[in-house]
């Protein structure tokens, strides 16, 4: 399931674009120097991993916990569901009930601590924007998020989202480059394709979490293999 991360990044990326592409347009990057560009906007994107790898370490030790418990396939069942009501119902209907308010002072802070380092030029100032960067609230990090938890990992949950950020970086480094390069029927269609993939990842955790048997989609259950061999024997 971790490929899902990286393909997850690489088409939500424009969403990327729409949700931090302000920041990325305002990188003190020095634009006469190519090698200085290039490795600004590379530390940029160092910074955005890190951030990224630490979420995924964090989750992936929620799932852990709860694959401990033997929960895994009920958490990817569950974690699959999920994904598919996020993209079903509308957003306006989440945002009544304001769920991300307990984070709302630690997000202020975060963006406060971003608008100082965009102010600066200093040589860890975009490793520094690229950190904060990564912790903004995004509803495509929360779907990467809930397959970070669903590996039951804390490296596969890392490396999940490590894969996420890895695929977003292609599209996030044009539009640095290049601004807003895209038309609006490309930015639309690409918008429609977003929430049908993100169907496919939950129903592809689904079938995972219900140990179907099916090679590298819905293997079975490690226990149910185990009971088996012991069996032949």
């Amino acid at each position: 399931m971790l490929y899902s991360a990286f393909i997850l990044g690489l088409l939500g990326s424009l969403h990327c674009v729409g949700m931090c592409g302000p920041i990325a347009f305002m990188l003190p990057v020095d634009r006469s120097n190519s090698f200085k560009k290039i490795s600004q906007i590379s530390i940029y994107h160092i910074g955005r991993l890190i951030s990224y790898s630490l979420i995924g370490l964090v989750f992936g030790l929620v799932g852990k916990s709860l694959y401990i418990f033997g929960m895994q396939q009920q958490l990817s069942i569950a974690v699959g569901i999920l994904m598919i009501i996020l993209v079903i119902i509308p957003y306006k209907t989440i945002g009544k009930y304001n769920l991300s308010k307990p984070l709302n002072r630690l997000i202020s802070k975060v963006k406060s601590s971003l608008g100082s380092a965009l102010k600066k030029k200093t040589a860890d100032t975009f490793l520094t924007i690229g950190f904060l960067n990564g912790f903004l609230p995004c509803g495509l990090v929360y779907m990467a998020v809930f397959g970070a938890i669903a590996t039951g990992s804390l490296l596969e949950g890392s490396i999940y989202m490590i894969l996420f950020g890895l695929g977003t970086i292609p599209l996030m480094t044009c539009a640095i480059y290049l601004g807003k390069f895209l038309n609006q029927t490309i930015k639309q269609r690409i918008q429609k394709a977003i929430p049908v993939f993100v169907v496919i990842i939950g129903v592809l955790f689904i079938l995972r979490g219900l140990g179907l048997g099916i090679p590298y989609i819905s293997p079975s259950p490690v226990v149910e293999i185990a009971t088996s061999q012991m069996n032949c024997h």
